[in-house]
């Protein structure tokens, strides 16, 4: 509901994640803000270079305090994050359409993080074990599953990283707020939720015959449940 308040127990771990507007939103712990993380596939990754502001759609995972993202070895955008540049890192679950009596007051219903931070490389030796973590996020039981990386495909492929040490979630949940004398009105109120679904499997049409999709594939639904 809007009218939540601001938990004594948990304060934001910096004055930029302290949310200024709707601050009865906030909420600033740990498990909340790991569970929006980790109930996402994509992330969008803000950052700076020669001046122009750049906004990275991209996939993410987390391992214990820190969240990844990869991308090519050649990519201008990794390379510029990795030197320590100010990186915004953002998620973001629509959760449904809020319907008021007021226009001014429709709304949605959702759960997002904002995190700030310093990206930098993995090292060689950790990057296996940041790619299996990942794909197995997808899926689990699909790094197995799968052809593993040759060694040219490593080379391609690099992994940053930020600590989540300034981060902060905002959600929003129930029904309408409106002012009191528009309750009185004869308008529908209310919410449509949304969430994502996954829908049964469609075979790649060039596989061969007889390959059946694993079990890890049939039992397979998405994140919009976490």
């Amino acid at each position: 509901m809007d009218q939540t308040t601001e938990s004594p127990a948990a304060q934001p771990p910096s004055e930029r994640t302290r949310l200024k507007r709707y601050h009865w939103l906030g909420d600033y712990e740990k498990n909340t803000i790991n569970s929006i993380i980790d109930s996402a596939l994509v992330c969008q990754v803000g950052y700076v270079i020669d001046g122009a502001p750049y906004v990275t759609p991209t996939n993410h995972w987390r391992i214990d305090d820190y969240v990844y993202w990869h991308g090519s070895s050649a990519s201008r955008m990794l390379k510029a994050q990795s030197k320590g540049i100010p990186v915004c890192f953002t998620v973001t679950h629509l959760d449904g359409i809020v319907f008021a009596r007021a226009a001014f007051n429709h709304n949605v219903n959702f759960r997002s993080v904002m995190a700030f931070g310093n990206a930098e490389f993995v090292e060689e030796e950790d990057k296996r074990r940041s790619l299996e973590a990942f794909t197995d996020r997808v899926a689990q039981g699909l790094w197995q599953h799968a052809r593993q990386p040759t060694e040219k495909e490593w080379k391609a492929t690099r992994i940053i990283r930020m600590r989540l040490d300034e981060a902060s979630a905002k959600l929003r949940s129930g029904p309408p707020i409106d002012d009191e004398d528009d309750y009185k009105l004869d308008c529908w109120a209310g919410v449509i939720p949304l969430k994502v679904v996954a829908l049964p499997p469609e075979s790649d049409p060039n596989l061969r015959e007889g390959i059946e999709a694993p079990k890890f594939i049939r039992d397979f639904f998405l994140w919009g449940e976490g």
